[in-house]
C-alpha cells in the first residue's frame, strides 16, 4: 500500500482517475430513493484521497473548468437569447427576480452568520446546486490582491461548505416544489386538473391536427390483412386515410401487398379484401385495428423495409403547423428536445429555432421532410474542436479584462468569459448549424467529465484541511443552508402565482428551471402527472445557469 501511495503522491493523474472512478461509482448507489450524486461522491473521495498529501498541478483543474463551463454555454445559449424575445421576457424577468432573490438571501445569510468569503460562497454553491461557483469565486479571489494564506483559506473552506448544503440543495428542492409547491398554487388535484387542461388547450385542437403524440409514445408499423365490408368495392389509399383522419387518427398506409405481390403505394391505388396493408403512426390507435380492418399479420417481408428515425434542428413553428405540412405525410415527430430537456408534443408546442425534433417514418418520406423543415442533425462523433478551442480561447480572454473599483480589479475572470462564449457561440450555432456541432455524447463528457475533474482537484488539494473545516462549520451551516435553499424557492412560488400569474403548471417548471434544477423537474412532474412542467423550464433553465454561476463573483465581491 505505501508503494501506491508513493505512486499517488509522485504522479497525481493517477490519483485523479481514482477519485473519479470511486466518485462516479459512489454516486450510483441508492439507499432507498437517496442519492448523493456523482458530484458530491467525487468531492467526499477527493478529500479522502487528498489525505496522502497529493500536490495537483494547476492548470489540470482550469482546463477541465473552462470545458465544463463553456459546455454549459453552449447548451443553454440558444434559449438564453430566445428569451430576449418579446413571448420569452415574463419568463426571463421571473428568472432574474428569483435569482436576485437568491443572491440576496444567501448573502444576508451569510451576513448575519459572520460567514467569511469562502463560506459564502461554498454556502451559495451548495444550497443552490450550482457547483460552478466554486471555480468561479476561486478565480475571483486569486484576482483581488489577498494575502496567499488568507486566500488558500478562504478557497479551502469553500467545498467544506458546499459538501454540507448540498445535500439538501437537491433533495430539499424537489420536495419543496413537489410537495409544498402545489399546495401553494391552490392544492395538489387542482394543479393536476390544471395541467391535464394545459395539455387538452394545446393539443385538443382537431382542425388543426387529430390526435397528436406524447413524447414518450413510439411510433410503430403493422400489418393487417383487408377483410371488412368497407372495401369491398375497392378503396384508395387516400379514401383510407381521409377516414382515419376523420375518426382522429393520425395514421399512414406505408406498404400494400396485392395478390402476393408487394406494389409501391400512391393515393390513389386501390386496397380491396384480401390485401395486406402497413400502416404507421401512434401505437395506441393502431392497436386494435384488426377489430376493424381485418387480423394483424405477422409477415417478415412485408414489414421488411428501411423505416428511420432522423434528429432535425428545426425554425420557429407550432407542432400543428408542422403536421400540416403536406411534405409530413407517412412522418411522425416522435420527440422534441430544447437544450437536451424533453417538452411534451402537444399540436399548440411552439418549437423554437435551435430545438431538435426527431422524425419517424419511412426512409425515403423522413429523409425529404427533413431537408423541408431544417437542418439533418445526424448522429455523429465528430466535435468541431476548432470551434471549441476558439470559444474558450476568446471567451478567457474576454473575461481577463478586468475595471478597477475602490483599488480592487473586477472581471467576470476566464471562467465566466468562458460561459458568456459558450452563450454566444451556441446561439450562433442555432442559428447556422452547419458548424460548430458537438454531439451529445460530446456534451455529456465536457459537462460531466470537465466538472468532476474539476472537483476532484478541488478535494484532493482541500483533502488535509477539510476535517478542520468541517468542524469548525459545524452543523449550524446545514441549516443555514436550508433556510438557503428554501426561502427563494417560497419567493419564487409566490412571485410565478402572484406577480406574473403564470399557469400553474409553468409556475413549477419556472422556478425549477431559475434554480437548475434538474431532479426538481422530474419530482414535479412525478407529482402532477404531466410533462408540462417542462414549458417553464428552459427559458428559466438558461437564465439561471448564467446568473447564479456569475453570482459566484457577485458573493466574493459582497462579502
Amino acid at each position: 500500500m505505501e508503494w501506491i501511495f508513493n505512486q499517488l503522491r509522485e504522479r497525481p493523474e493517477l490519483a485523479i482517475f481514482l477519485t473519479i472512478f470511486l466518485g462516479f461509482w459512489l454516486g450510483k448507489l441508492r439507499i432507498g430513493k437517496f442519492t448523493l450524486g456523482t458530484v458530491t461522491s467525487v468531492l467526499l473521495v477527493g478529500v479522502l484521497v487528498g489525505q496522502l498529501n497529493i500536490a495537483v498541478p494547476g492548470p489540470i483543474k482550469s482546463v477541465f473548468f473552462l470545458l465544463f463551463l463553456f459546455a454549459v454555454g453552449y447548451k443553454v445559449g440558444p434559449q438564453f437569447f430566445r428569451g430576449l424575445k418579446k413571448d420569452g421576457l415574463p419568463q426571463v424577468g421571473f428568472a432574474v427576480l428569483m435569482c436576485v432573490s437568491v443572491l440576496l438571501v444567501t448573502w444576508l445569510l451569510a451576513l448575519m452568520m459572520g460567514y467569511n468569503a469562502g463560506e459564502a460562497a461554498g454556502l451559495l454553491a451548495g444550497s443552490q446546486t450550482i457547483s460552478a461557483v466554486i471555480g468561479v469565486a476561486e478565480d475571483t479571489m486569486a484576482n483581488m490582491g489577498l494575502d496567499e494564506a488568507q486566500r488558500q483559506s478562504y478557497v479551502n473552506i469553500i467545498p467544506v461548505s458546499y459538501a454540507v448544503t448540498y445535500i439538501f440543495g437537491t433533495a430539499g428542492s424537489a420536495w419543496v416544489l413537489s410537495s409544498i409547491g402545489p399546495k401553494m398554487l391552490g392544492g395538489l388535484e387542482k394543479v393536476k386538473a390544471a395541467c391535464k387542461e394545459l395539455e387538452a388547450k394545446m393539443g385538443s385542437s382537431l382542425a388543426d391536427e387529430p390526435g397528436f403524440m406524447p413524447a414518450a409514445r413510439p411510433v410503430t408499423f403493422r400489418a393487417y390483412r383487408v377483410e371488412n365490408e368497407w372495401f369491398k368495392n375497392g378503396k384508395r389509399v387516400i379514401d383510407l386515410e381521409v377516414y382515419f383522419r376523420q375518426h382522429d387518427k393520425r395514421l399512414f398506409v406505408e406498404r400494400l401487398r396485392k395478390s402476393g405481390v408487394v406494389v409501391e403505394v400512391s393515393m390513389n391505388i386501390q386496397i380491396e379484401p384480401g390485401d395486406e396493408v402497413v400502416l404507421s403512426g401512434r401505437r395506441e390507435y393502431i392497436i386494435g385495428e384488426e377489430s376493424w380492418i381485418g387480423p394483424e399479420v405477422q409477415d417478415a417481408q412485408l414489414l421488411d423495409f428501411p423505416a428511420e428515425k432522423l434528429p432535425v434542428t428545426i425554425t420557429r413553428k407550432t407542432v400543428a403547423v408542422i403536421r400540416r405540412e403536406k411534405f409530413m405525410h407517412g412522418v411522425s415527430i416522435r420527440s422534441i428536445k430544447r437544450a437536451g430537456i424533453s417538452i411534451p408534443v402537444l399540436a399548440q408546442t411552439v418549437v423554437d429555432a435551435g430545438d431538435v425534433i426527431e422524425v419517424v417514418g419511412t426512409r425515403q418520406e423522413v429523409e425529404a421532410a427533413a431537408k423541408r423543415l431544417g437542418y439533418i442533425d445526424r448522429p455523429t462523433n465528430q466535435t468541431d474542436m476548432i470551434f471549441v478551442g476558439l470559444g474558450i480561447l476568446v471567451g478567457g480572454l474576454f473575461g481577463a479584462l478586468s475595471v478597477h473599483i475602490g483599488g480592487i480589479p473586477i472581471s467576470l475572470s476566464t471562467s465566466g468569459g468562458a460561459l458568456i462564449a459558450g452563450l454566444f457561440f451556441g446561439w450562433l450555432r442555432s442559428k447556422h448549424p452547419t458548424f460548430g456541432r458537438i454531439p451529445e455524447p460530446s456534451q455529456w463528457v465536457l459537462n460531466n467529465v470537465g466538472l468532476n475533474m474539476f472537483i476532484a482537484v478541488v478535494g484532493i488539494s482541500a483533502g488535509p484541511s477539510f476535517v478542520q473545516g468541517f468542524h469548525d462549520v459545524g452543523i449550524s451551516l446545514f441549516l443555514v443552508g436550508a433556510a438557503a435553499t428554501t426561502l427563494p424557492l417560497i419567493i419564487g412560488l409566490l412571485l410565478a402565482r402572484y406577480v406574473f400569474k403564470f399557469h400553474p403548471a409553468l409556475a413549477l417548471g419556472v422556478c425549477a428551471g431559475a434554480r437548475t434544477t434538474t431532479a426538481a423537474l422530474g419530482a414535479v412532474q412525478d407529482a402532477v402527472e404531466s410533462e408540462t412542467p417542462a414549458l417553464g423550464y428552459t427559458v428559466t433553465y438558461a437564465v439561471g445557469n448564467t446568473l447564479l454561476i456569475i453570482w459566484g463573483v457577485v458573493i466574493v465581491l459582497l462579502i
